[in-house]
């Protein structure tokens, strides 16, 4: 415990007294303190609790016991109140149960590998979820800095169609319209910079951050060659990801832990063997002295229990067919989980490979709007346009502007997910 507050300690420097926090920060952050991940390692910890009261099973239990009896007879004759007290050490020891004691041990030390597995696929799903709201973030920091080029491009236009109308060169209308543009790209702006705080919002709750923190992730430039690079064979990243995937391994090694659960049921048939020993005492009253009593009632015993089932009202063959029936349905999770994978992985490459398309065209479209725009702008201020071409000119350009943003950060998102599914890991820069 005190090692991790002293990693948290050294962390916390880099990524919050700078206001600054890269992935990897934000990473190294949650790893320590998300709470989801804290009670996934709170799980491991009960299991192997749990297998080291497996393990000690092959112990011997011993316990004291000791009993007091007091006793009245009004109608004798005789002593009317009597009492007797007992004293004993017992001891047991299961020589052989079925086999029900090793196999539980198997089965506690595979749960505690299937727990530490589910701690591991917690913390890459809290990975992958980090890594979409990050670039949420970048994605939502970026369309401010569009939005802010528009709403000042909109309000110098209205301005300059201000002073035109002043001139009685351009109509009152035309002026209005250029106005409500202004005003428009004005309330866009407005809008980027909540959705931006929202983003930012939901990256602190992942990271179990205060409600007074304040968190700006680092800046990421990709160019055109790394969002439209070659994505790798979609075969070979299925095989990686197979190989990678946590959950998969936690299935394979549930569905052994079943295969254990119906050797531990059918033990249930076997006959037990039990050997006891104790030493004991007692004393009673009216009678000889207490240490009297105490010494001639000293005695020791020894015992072996023989235990053989007979009926059991099918509660033997009812605990084999649910470990029966457990091992199916493991063998269909673990189906499942591979179709899930493979599901996951094609719509990555699907939706990356769209993205890719959709930024190549949405570089064309912007070099088409940007000479656009000059060229209405210019017309615009020789009379040769109207208001109304010269707004259309601007919102096709800043929808041109929107567009490839939009496209190059969902083409980088999947890049980043298929990256992530090879490896386990992602790298941004």
């Amino acid at each position: 415990m005190k090692i991790h507050y002293l990693i948290a300690l050294l962390a916390m420097p880099a990524a919050t007294a700078a206001q600054t926090w890269t992935y990897d920060d934000c990473v190294a952050y949650a790893r320590l303190h998300n709470i989801s991940l804290q009670k996934a390692r709170l799980t491991e910890q009960t299991a192997a609790v749990d297998l080291e009261e497996a393990q000690a099973q092959w112990h011997p239990t011993l316990d004291f016991a000791t009993s007091h009896t007091y006793a009245n007879y009004p109608w004798t004759s005789g002593n009317k109140n009597s009492y007797q007290s007992t004293y004993g050490l017992n001891a047991s020891w299961t020589v052989w149960n079925g086999g029900v004691r090793e196999n539980t041990i198997r089965r506690n030390r595979l749960q505690t590998q299937i727990d530490s597995l589910a701690t591991g696929q917690t913390m890459r799903t809290l990975e992958t979820d980090l890594l979409q709201v990050y670039l949420n973030i970048l994605y939502a920091r970026e369309s401010i800095g569009v939005c802010e080029e528009a709403a000042a491009l909109s309000a110098a236009q209205a301005e300059r169609g201000k002073a035109l109308m002043q001139a009685g060169r351009l109509s009152r209308v035309d002026y209005a319209r250029l106005d409500a543009q202004s005003r428009q790209d004005e309330y866009a702006l407005v809008s980027a910079r909540g959705t931006y705080d929202t983003r930012r919002m939901e990256l602190k709750q992942l990271l179990e951050l205060g409600i007074d923190a304040d968190i700006t992730p680092a800046p990421v430039d990709w160019d055109s060659a790394q969002v439209l690079a070659q994505l790798p064979p979609m075969d070979e990243s299925y095989t990686m990801a197979l190989a990678a995937d946590l959950s998969l391994q936690g299935l394979d090694v549930a569905r052994s832990a079943a295969a254990i659960d119906e050797r531990i049921a059918r033990a249930g048939r076997y006959p037990k063997i039990a050997l006891t020993a104790g030493v004991g005492t007692g004393y009673y009253a009216p009678g000889a002295s207490f240490g009297t009593a105490m010494k001639q009632g000293f005695g020791e015993s020894v015992g072996l229990t023989l235990s053989i089932p007979i009926l059991d009202g099918k509660k033997t063959r009812s605990a084999v067919a649910r470990a029966r029936v457990q091992q199916l349905d493991a063998d269909l999770d673990i189906d499942k989980r591979r179709n899930d994978v493979a599901r996951e992985i094609e719509n990555w490459y699907i939706d990356t490979r769209a993205s890719q398309a959709r930024y190549a065209a949405a570089e064309r479209a912007l070099q088409a709007a940007e000479l656009s725009r000059s060229l209405t702008d210019e017309q615009f201020a020789l009379g040769y346009v109207n208001t109304v071409e010269l707004m259309s000119a601007h919102n096709d350009y800043v929808e041109a502007r929107h567009s490839l943003l939009q496209a190059k950060y969902m083409a980088m998102l999947g890049h980043k997910m298929i990256e992530y599914y090879r490896n386990a890991s992602v790298n941004i820069p």
